[in-house]
């Protein structure tokens, strides 16, 4: 028996959600990550939420920050984004 995990997804699902901002909260037990469409107008319509516990949450900001490395060692250095007047200040707490 293999410890791999087999992913599966429907093609719904795999279309994905383009997001160009995330709103973060928690909890004491769980985190929300509302991700959202950042419009010219002035509108952020959410496109996405995910729940999860503060220990998944913890080991998702390591493995992003991994992949960000590894990204970064291979293309370059990713630049800041400046934040359009407005709109929150990256992900919020």
């Amino acid at each position: 028996m293999s410890n791999e995990l087999r992913l599966d997804i429907d093609k719904e699902t795999a279309k994905g959600q383009y997001s160009n901002l995330a709103v973060i909260s928690h909890t004491p037990t769980e985190f929300f990550i509302d991700f959202a469409l950042a419009q010219p107008q002035g509108v952020a319509q959410i496109v996405a939420r995910i729940i999860t516990n503060p220990p998944h949450a913890k080991a998702l900001a390591r493995s992003l920050l991994e992949n960000i490395r590894k990204y970064e060692d291979q293309f370059g250095e990713i630049p800041e984004m400046p934040q359009p007047p407005g709109l929150p200040q990256g992900p919020q707490a």
